[in-house]
């Protein structure tokens, strides 16, 4: 029998080692996020637009932003006695008052991505939540370390590096996405393990972006990983949040109908093709006017439309006029099941191909 080694953050553990990638705009809400959890995994509730905020006319955003979040973590608690995280953009203008309803509601853990989370621990007040950043390189979790350490003497309790092939919003370059220069998940993985492992309480290294099924967890436990991070097989799941019509696009993609777009924050995204999608690359525009400004990096002067009314769209089913965020192998999916299903799944083919490792290893050719 082959044991899956569990995924060890601090007095965590999640067997098996797969956090579910949080999703924004309503896709990995409670629903999701406690139905994982149940499986032993970690359920990751994406704050960035959990309510209804298109609906709010002249209402406190941040107030608004702050409550919806709360009540959704309630909710998967309520739901599930697993571990369950929140994912916050630091993108968000709110982003403190979204790390401060996640430390008040004593999540298990806090990810943070889309940019660097440099002042996260000053959040904590004392509390024992795991703080677990989003890097594309060895380069950024040094920063990132150094200043954790210099003013708060934090360590990350554990870092996902989230490579080329994951959905929605990038941490690359589109430039670097076209001409094939931007590093691979694997060989991210292997500087920043190296790196990780040069402290003497060894960071936990989380791969992410592009992993589908137990082989490529296998592969990437063998590089030291200690974990990966799912996002896009959780969407074709009876429990995912979103609207059906959302995981249909996934059920009728194939393998041309996944590209890169430039999203009007600054940064490229991966989508499903729709017609949508053909109208913005040719250069169309869809006015509105921008009460919040919800993302720091976005100028709603220039941009083309506003991504969280895309996105919202999306949630809700409306294709016709947004499109669908989606990792790499996304066209992979060909079936909606339990998300209980589909851990099963992953688990006999983590084992299956930790078996096949550990053949090899006792008998070499």
């Amino acid at each position: 029998m082959t044991n899956i080694p569990p995924l060890k953050i601090g007095n965590l553990e999640i067997n098996p080692p797969i956090i579910q990638g949080g999703m924004g705009i309503r896709v990995s809400g409670a629903k999701l996020a406690s139905a994982v959890a149940n499986t032993g995994c970690a359920g990751v509730i994406a704050s960035t637009g959990i309510g209804m905020f298109e609906e709010l006319r002249g209402d406190d955003l941040w107030a608004f932003n702050g409550e919806s979040l709360r009540g959704e973590i309630r909710k998967a608690r309520s739901l599930s006695k697993g571990i369950i995280g929140v994912n916050i953009m630091v993108a968000l203008t709110d982003y403190e008052n979204l790390v401060k309803v996640s430390v008040e509601e004593n999540v298990d853990m806090i990810i943070c991505g889309a940019g660097l989370p440099l002042e996260l621990p000053k959040f904590l007040n004392g509390k024992d939540i795991k703080l677990i950043p989003i890097v594309s390189s060895a380069k950024a979790l040094a920063l990132i370390i150094k200043r954790w350490k210099g003013r708060y003497d934090k360590m990350p309790d554990a870092v996902i590096v989230e490579g080329i092939h994951a959905g929605g919003h990038l941490g690359y370059s589109a430039e670097s996405l076209e001409d094939g220069t931007a590093m691979g998940l694997e060989e991210i993985v292997k500087e920043v393990v190296e790196l990780s492992n040069s402290f003497e309480n060894k960071i936990p290294v989380i791969a992410a972006g592009g992993i589908f099924d137990g082989e490529d967890i296998a592969r990437l436990l063998k590089l030291g990983a200690s974990g990966v991070q799912m996002a896009t097989r959780f969407v074709c799941t009876d429990e995912c949040d979103v609207n059906i019509k959302f995981k249909q696009a996934y059920i009728n993609a194939g393998p041309d109908d996944i590209t890169i777009i430039k999203s009007p924050v600054g940064l490229p995204g991966r989508v499903i093709t729709n017609n949508f999608v053909k109208k913005i690359k040719q250069g169309l525009t869809v006015p509105f006017k921008c009460v919040y400004k919800c993302l720091r990096t976005c100028d709603p002067g220039k941009a083309p439309y506003c991504i969280a009314k895309v996105l919202s769209n999306a949630s809700m089913g409306n294709l016709d006029e947004s499109f669908v965020f989606a990792g790499s192998n996304a066209y992979k999916c060909k079936e909606i099941v339990s998300v209980k299903k589909l851990v099963e799944q992953l688990t006999e083919e983590l084992k299956t191909a930790l078996a096949a490792t550990q053949a090899v290893v006792a008998n070499p050719a």
